[in-house]
């Protein structure tokens, strides 16, 4: 039992010892190896859609332009400085220097991300990293950022450094709240900080100013200002409110756009003009057509419709001025009589000869001529004289000499 007890732990201290020996051994030869490998290539990995630095400045900074690296032995290159030289770009992030045992050495460099672009009151111009720190402009590149413009007092000493003013750490935070929201991305394309240091965004879509005030509670406001455009701007229309103010929490405030209800109600009043112009000018066409056609039928039916408008001016009642009614005085026709026939009860003993129905006959024709002739005139009726009075009708000479018979 005693002997058990003694060889177990000299068999795994024995163990150890081998397996130190081998690791040691392993990394002699590795250390040999690397002496004698030579640089033969370098490799740069550059990730990313912005180009602030390229492949001929990475060949710049590491000197690969003279071939002081390749050729030479890997243990003679400091990797380490190669790799802070990449880091004091202020366009670049991080950067990884690293060699394989093919001799080639692998660069990586990663790029900072701009989100917004900010020109100060003094005329200063710098990005704005993803991380809230400042980094100069590039004379490769430009990067299509949110910008940033107005009264800003954040100074820029070009070169890599955070952010100091309370405006300005606002100004990134709400830049970097719309560049990770895909809607507001497209929708706002600059920020403006007004002389009362309050923040505005410019929008893309519509002619409005957004009232955002500072940096506060953005996750809020800006689902009211979404809630705004979905519910109000369609009824209303894009252009109808010049400012939307948003910096209160729970209301949204819209401020009429005076100038365009101006301009609309301008608009509509000379597009009125112009068609009581038009409609002016048609019916004075129409008048003078009618006066220069000749009448009839036909030029009605040939004439075409007019199918403008027609402005019915107010008509002017013009005091009626009554006349004297001149009373004329009545005239009294004059009632013809009308000659009655009288029956002639011939005696039947007397037989009149032919002689006496010639002279009847012609003695009748005398007395109806002499009773038309003594017919009043319209010109005697009309001036007021009395008809003058009927001639006595003769009794016929056929009766005259019958009734002497008789006596």
């Amino acid at each position: 039992m005693f002997k058990k007890r003694i060889w177990k732990p000299l068999l795994i201290g024995l163990g150890w010892t081998i397996s130190l020996a081998g690791l040691v051994v392993l990394m002699s030869f590795i250390s040999i190896k690397k002496s004698e490998v030579v640089c033969t290539a370098i490799k740069v990995y550059i990730p990313g859609s912005h180009y602030f630095i390229d492949r001929q400045e990475v060949d710049n900074i590491l000197q690969m332009n003279s071939h002081t690296l390749i050729g030479r032995r890997i243990e003679n290159i400091d990797l380490y400085a190669l790799e802070q030289r990449l880091k004091n770009n202020p366009f670049v992030e991080s950067a990884n220097v690293y060699a394989d045992m093919d001799g080639v050495i692998q660069v990586e460099v990663s790029q900072r991300q701009p989100i917004l672009r900010v020109m100060n009151r003094f005329g200063q111009d710098f990005y704005v990293d993803q991380h809230g720190l400042k980094m100069p402009l590039s004379q490769n590149f430009t990067a299509r950022v949110i910008v940033a413009n107005g009264f800003i007092d954040e100074l820029f000493a070009n070169r890599v450094d955070s952010l100091h003013n309370t405006l300005a750490i606002d100004l990134y935070t709400t830049a970097d709240y719309i560049h990770n929201d895909s809607l507001w991305d497209a929708q706002i394309s600059q920020i403006y900080v007004n002389h009362a240091h309050e923040i505005e965004l410019i929008p893309r879509v519509g002619t409005q100013r957004i009232l955002l005030g500072n940096a506060d509670s953005l996750d809020l406001r800006f689902s009211n200002l979404k809630a705004f455009y979905k519910k109000a701007l369609p009824l209303v229309g894009w252009d109808a409110y010049k400012v939307i103010n948003i910096k209160y929490s729970n209301q949204v405030i819209g401020v009429k756009n005076q100038s365009l209800v101006d301009s609309l109600a301008a608009e509509k009043a000379k597009a009125k003009k112009a068609a009581a112009d038009s409609a002016l000018a048609a019916g004075t066409t129409r008048v003078r057509r009618d006066s220069t056609a000749a009448p009839g039928l036909s030029d009605d039916a040939e004439r075409p419709v007019d199918e403008r408008p027609v402005v019915i001016k107010p008509t002017v009642v013009k005091p009626r001025v009554t006349k004297p009614q001149v009373a004329k005085p009545a005239v009294a026709k004059p009632v013809t009589a009308k000659p009655t026939t009288r029956v002639v009860v011939k005696p039947a003993s007397h037989k009149p000869t032919p002689e006496d129905v010639i002279v009847g006959y012609v003695v009748n024709k005398k007395v109806a001529h002499t009773t038309v002739a003594h017919k009043p005139s319209d010109k005697t009726l009309k001036a007021g004289k009395p008809p003058a009075k009927q001639a006595t009708k003769q009794k016929p000479v056929g009766k005259q000499q019958a009734e002497k018979k008789k006596k």
